[in-house]
């Protein structure tokens, strides 16, 4: 065992890659039903490095591999929400302070409960930062304090459980009605025959359901051709017209509009034909759909765009990326044109943007070493932070001029992953090396009691408060609890268990910089005693 741990800590590669597929090979376990995932890269880092201390070797992933991991995770998260991210900020503050809120919450837990179990000021503070998993808080405490040592003993022994125990928060969240909301979530089409004689316009009809409709194609009367639906179109008493929707969303069209129709408008193809579309074009890549005119040029319509594994309504504001899927609907005689213009190219599926790529995470890390004050001496967000913020702004808007600000989907998930899996590899190095000694220290019992309450009472406090006050759904909930926790191993874990639904994604995105922030702000404040 000397021999492998010496041999390990002068080869950090061997070390990063014998750590992925020790991780992965236990992620296939299942514990009470619940597969752990690449969650289990961390615990297994943290296994390999402690049992290594205990015959003297130190196994350490370097600093620069685990930042490097940690960007590239960070900011392809931003750069997947940042489409639907800001859209949700709109309505989004109320679970943005109830994180906001719990978190100040467990603060106050901590320093009163660390208080009667007669801790010293820093291992309360480092114990607060490891039970909510941030190492940049920790860094703040050891910093306010003046004691690092204790600190990091704190952060240690609460670190594990930290993770544990949202790890089991999420697996909640997602056991009842993940795939419930998957299935009610997922796009259908209905052939509408129209019996209203008001005439309404197609687009006040999409207007009155906030654009969760769309209308694709339409026959008026039995026999007329079947053509691509205009919004200035005006329903007429009669007319057959297709609507694309979610299930519950379409059936509440169905009653506004007529009744079902027997026929089914998307299997006759005479007409109009219709397949999805690789987006593959860079030049139409970081625009908005309604900026490619597919029906001035084309006659042509889409009805939704596929991304990933979730489906999604073709709405005229969304921004496109490299290796979106689009359902177009077009004369027959035009498909082979619209093919060319959009690509329909499998180099769109894993192209990476190198120029906007390389751009955004620069950008990014120079956001997070800017120093904000504070009352206890300020902070900053840190590559994490600023590496998620930029590729929030960067996955909105696109394109700036040239410069395309996206990556392709499939692309985004590949180096998520990787950077996900390394930065659980470095952060379980990191732990591991210090946990033997840390717990077997005299105050071990007493700071693990400390995490253990602090972390179960912060992951029932977002359950609770997600579930039943701001009515979110279960994916999205999955990811705002790892997002809250600020812990790329929980996202890890809802990912792998829905499949990477886009709405884990967002749930992380929507709560992180202020989980970050403020989990930074309240070690200072505990550490300062």
């Amino acid at each position: 065992m000397r021999t492998v741990s010496e041999f390990l800590a002068t080869q950090p590669l061997a070390l990063l890659f014998l750590l992925f597929a020790l991780g992965s090979a236990l992620g296939g376990l299942r514990i009470f039903d619940v597969q752990i995932g690449p969650a289990a890269v961390l615990f297994g880092a943290i296994a390999v490095s402690a049992a290594a201390a205990t015959s003297g070797a130190t196994l350490k992933v370097p600093d620069v591999v685990g930042t490097l991991g940690l960007v590239l995770f960070t900011y392809t998260v931003g750069v997947v929400s940042g489409p639907t991210f800001f859209a949700a900020l709109r309505g989004g503050w109320g679970p943005i302070l109830s994180v906001t809120g719990t978190l100040g919450a467990m603060a106050a837990v901590a320093g009163g409960l660390g208080r009667l179990l007669g801790l010293p000021v820093p291992v309360v503070a480092g114990t607060f930062a490891g039970a909510l998993t941030n190492t940049p808080a920790l860094a703040a405490a050891a910093e306010r304090s003046g004691d690092a040592a204790g600190a990091t003993v704190g952060y240690s022994i609460a670190y594990v459980y930290g993770v544990v125990g949202m790890l089991v928060v999420a697996a909640i969240a997602l056991r009842r009605n993940a795939q419930v909301t998957t299935e009610a979530q997922s796009l259908t089409n209905v052939t509408v025959r129209v019996e209203r004689k008001d005439r309404p316009l197609v687009r006040d009809v999409v207007e009155d359901f906030e654009g969760q409709v769309v209308f694709s194609r339409m026959r008026h009367g039995e026999t007329g051709p079947i053509q691509v639906v205009e919004d200035t179109e005006p329903l007429e008493v009669g007319d057959l017209v297709t609507v694309v929707g979610r299930r519950d969303v379409v059936d509440a069209v169905v009653r506004l509009l007529g009744h079902r129709s027997t026929h089914a408008l998307v299997q006759e193809r005479s007409d109009l034909d219709f397949r999805r579309i690789t987006l593959s074009n860079r030049d139409l890549a970081g625009r908005s759909l309604g900026e490619l005119d597919l029906g001035e040029k084309f006659g042509a319509a889409v009805s939704r765009v596929r991304r990933g594994d979730l489906d999604m309504i073709a709405d005229d504001d969304l921004v496109l990326q490299s290796g979106d899927r689009l359902r177009v609907i077009v004369p027959s005689s035009r498909m082979k044109e619209v093919t060319t213009y959009l690509g329909d190219s499998e180099r769109g599926l894993s192209d990476i943007n190198p120029v906007g790529f390389a751009v955004g995470v620069t950008l990014g890390v120079l956001l997070g070493t800017v120093h904000i004050p504070t009352a206890g001496g300020g902070f900053e967000i840190g590559a994490a932070g600023g590496t998620l913020l930029v590729g929030l702004v960067f996955g909105r808007v696109g394109r700036v001029g040239p410069l395309v600000t996206t990556l392709a989907h499939p692309a985004a998930t590949t180096l998520s992953t990787f950077g996900m899996l390394t930065f659980l590899a470095y952060a379980g190095t990191r732990a591991g090396g210090s946990f033997a000694t840390a717990v077997t220290s005299g105050i071990g019992w007493r700071v693990a009691v400390l995490g253990l309450v602090v972390t179960t009472l912060a992951g029932a406090g977002l359950l609770l408060t997600g579930r039943f006050v701001h009515r979110v759904e279960a994916n999205r909930l999955a990811g705002m609890v790892a997002g809250a926790q600020t812990q790329p191993a929980v996202l890890a874990f809802a990912n792998d268990r829905t499949g990477f639904d886009t709405r884990v994604a967002l749930g992380y995105a929507l709560v992180y910089p202020a989980a970050m922030i403020v989990k930074i702000v309240l070690a200072q404040v505990l550490a300062g005693g």
